[in-house]
């Protein structure tokens, strides 16, 4: 597994779970109340942990783009070797918290009576106000749109263009053995898989994104009784790319979908060999034989 794609396949999952775990059920709640209970600090972090995590995975399948177009276009070229590959990770993830700066500095909430009842709000107060009025956060979410939405896209479909057309396009004189063929068929699965993940990534967020541009420049849209029933659609399609992301790869990554099963079947194994009797009196050599056993049974065949 230690390939400079999978060292970035594994990045792209970390910051899909992030957005997952810190950040999709606290805004569902927060949506469907019109209520944020969750207090002033853990507000500033929902929204920075949004940014970061969008951009880092974008960036990611950026890098991955670049890394694969290297390997099949100009496969001569030097490649990238796994510590470049981790100062790349690196890289990634202090420009997308740098991007992400504003939500530490403007996060904030606010409590309000609203039809008998005291809302409180989770949003980005800045210099000049707040959405849909401040011209600053506007600027941000183009900002944020071209680097982390319009740039990307259009950088990374010319390349898997490219790459396509050297894949399926281009003719080798003379016969090719069959390792080269099994080599170009690998590499036709993997530019697959990450044409799908970057298909579904440009569908899903492609709407909330066109909803800010929108609502900004049609700010009567903002207090209708249907839009936040539209955002919240919108918003949600978005946030599903994150969980939709390690589905792919486990239908369209052989690789993925055995170290997967692997580590279920490791940790199944780990729990099963704890029997009461070896916990009442551990014999430490017994359970490493157990274990070592277990561990090679799960192993896949062939």
């Amino acid at each position: 597994m230690r390939t400079t794609t999978n060292y970035f396949l594994v990045n792209l999952s970390i910051s899909d779970l992030l957005m997952s775990l810190f950040n999709c059920v606290f805004n569902f709640t927060y949506m469907l109340d019109s209520h944020w209970p969750f207090g002033s600090i853990y507000c500033t972090i929902n929204n920075f942990v949004a940014n970061v995590s969008v951009a880092a995975s974008v960036f990611t399948l950026v890098a991955i783009t670049l890394d694969r177009y290297m390997a099949i276009v100009r496969p001569l070229k030097h490649r990238m070797s796994r510590r470049k590959a981790r100062i790349a990770l690196v890289i990634i993830w202090a420009a997308s918290a740098l991007l992400a700066i504003p939500c530490l500095l403007y996060s904030t909430t606010m409590s309000r009576y609203r039809n008998g009842q005291t809302k409180t709000v989770c949003y980005m107060r800045w210099p000049d106000g707040h959405y849909p009025k401040s011209v600053s956060e506007h600027v941000y979410n183009l900002i944020f749109l071209l680097v982390t939405y319009l740039g990307p896209v259009v950088a990374m479909a010319i390349c898997y263009t490219l790459m396509g057309r050297e894949l399926w396009g281009s003719k080798s004189i003379g016969e090719q053995t069959q390792r080269q063929l099994d080599n170009i068929k690998s590499k036709r699965k993997v530019v697959r898989m990450f044409i799908t993940v970057i298909t579904i990534f440009a569908i899903c967020w492609l709407p909330y994104h066109g909803y800010f541009i929108y609502v900004f420049h049609n700010k009567s849209v903002a207090v209708s009784s249907y839009v936040p029933h539209l955002y919240l659609s919108f918003y949600w399609l978005a946030m599903s790319n994150a969980m939709v992301n390690p589905i792919i790869y486990y239908w369209m990554n052989n690789r993925f979908r055995v170290y997967f099963r692997r580590i279920i079947c490791l940790c199944c194994c780990v729990k099963t060999s704890l029997h009461p009797e070896l916990q009442s009196r551990p014999n430490n050599r017994l359970v490493r034989s157990e274990l070592l056993l277990r561990s090679k049974s799960c192993k896949p065949q062939g």
